[in-house]
C-alpha cells in the first residue's frame, strides 16, 4: 500500500457542475483541504457535491458558500473520503474566476 500525498489546482470560470477531483477505481483519497479563491470583484457562491459512486447518488457537502470579492476562503473543517470512483465536484453561481486549491492524501 502506498500513500502520496498531492495537491491540484483547478480554475474554474463556468456555472456548471464541475468535477474537482475524482478517485480512481483502485484509490482511496483523503482531502485535507479545499481553498477556493475568487479572483474577481464579484460576489459568487460555491456549492460542493460528493458523488458517491458506490451508493450511485450525489450527496451536497456545502450549499451555497458566498466568496466575498477579491478573498480566499476554506471550504473544510474536517477531512473529507473519497473512494473508489468517488467524485468532489463544485458548482457556481456565476462565471467569475474561481480557483481551488485542493490538498490530498492517496492511498493505493
Amino acid at each position: 500500500m502506498a500513500n502520496n500525498y498531492k495537491f491540484k489546482g483547478v480554475a474554474l470560470a463556468t456555472t456548471n457542475e464541475t468535477a474537482l477531483l475524482t478517485a480512481a477505481s483502485d484509490e482511496t483519497i483523503i482531502i485535507r483541504s479545499i481553498r477556493v479563491t475568487n479572483n474577481t470583484s464579484n460576489t459568487p457562491t460555491v456549492s460542493l457535491d460528493l458523488s458517491d459512486n458506490s451508493a450511485s447518488a450525489e450527496y451536497t457537502i456545502l450549499k451555497t458558500q458566498t466568496l466575498a470579492a477579491t478573498t480566499g476562503v476554506e471550504l473544510l473543517t474536517v477531512p473529507l473520503i473519497l473512494e473508489a470512483s468517488d467524485a468532489i465536484k463544485a458548482t457556481m453561481s456565476s462565471s467569475d474566476s474561481t480557483h481551488f486549491g485542493i490538498s490530498y492524501l492517496v492511498i493505493t
